[in-house]
């Protein structure tokens, strides 16, 4: 018995070896590649659509009348002109680590309108309109991948139209018009919602200044039609918020290792 058992032994010994031999060797199994980022990259061309609304404040002054110089104006009051406004953006912008510079001129159509009683002139209300405006301006923002915070400044020029109008009957007695010039600052956000594409908000604000504005007849209350009337003196500022949409052409997406 202890020979068998011995005998036993021996061959389990000599076998372990070749068992172990005779396993498959242990499959190879690629290390995990790194993670990629991706990097939301705004350089680029882009042109985009924007809506919103606005609000000129604007005061006149009367300078002179068809006899004279009046010295010194006489206010005819003040009033805010508002209303919405549409238009498109064209620019570009290039992007160096996060700092992102770009230029872009802009165009709307604008209906902001307002009035005031006449402080000078009994039963007469003066109004005005704003509808255009152009906007063109450097851009400095800093960004967060695909977030994009801005300020912007350049010029800005409005187009505007002036009126008189008699307040119980409502027809018009001088009427007037001028493109003006200014300058404009203003700030954004902006994001990126898929590659190309990206949404944002923005505000501005329009520094157009003091200008004398001519009026003239229209061949009401005595005044030949084009006839010199006067000239009033009208300060503006406009504060404007939009609503943009843009598509850029560029690569909008960088990988990151």
């Amino acid at each position: 018995m202890k020979k068998i058992l011995l005998g036993t032994v021996a061959l389990i010994a000599l076998a372990a070896p070749a068992s172990a031999a005779d396993l498959a060797a242990r499959p190879y199994t690629k290390a995990p590649s790194p993670i990629v980022a991706p990097i939301y990259d705004w350089s680029g061309f882009y042109i985009g659509l924007n809506g919103g609304g606005g609000s000129a404040h604007k005061c006149w002054d009367l300078t002179s009348t068809d006899t004279g110089p009046i010295a010194p104006p006489v206010s005819l009051g003040c009033h805010d002109a508002t209303g919405g406004t549409v238009g498109g953006q064209i620019g570009y912008r290039w992007q160096t680590t996060n700092w992102v510079f770009g230029v872009e001129a802009q165009g709307n159509w604008a209906d902001f309108r307002g009035s005031n009683a006449n402080l000078a002139i009994a039963d007469v209300q003066d109004e005005t309109k704003i509808d255009a405006f152009g906007l063109f301006t450097g851009q400095v923002g800093y960004a967060w991948n695909n977030v994009l915070l801005y300020v912007k400044g350049g010029a800005a020029v409005v187009r505007d139209n002036y009126r008189a109008f008699d307040i119980p009957t409502g027809l018009t007695i001088v009427n007037g018009s001028q493109t003006r010039w200014g300058g404009a600052v203003g700030a954004g956000l902006e994001f990126g919602f898929a590659p190309n594409w990206s949404i944002g908000v923005e505000y501005d604000h329009l520094f157009m200044g003091d200008r004398d504005v001519n009026l003239y007849g229209v061949g009401n209350a005595g005044l030949a039609p084009g006839a010199f009337a006067g000239t009033a003196r009208i300060a503006q500022h406009v504060d404007i918020g939009l609503v943009r949409v843009n598509y850029r052409w560029g690569g909008p997406v960088v990988a990151k290792y």
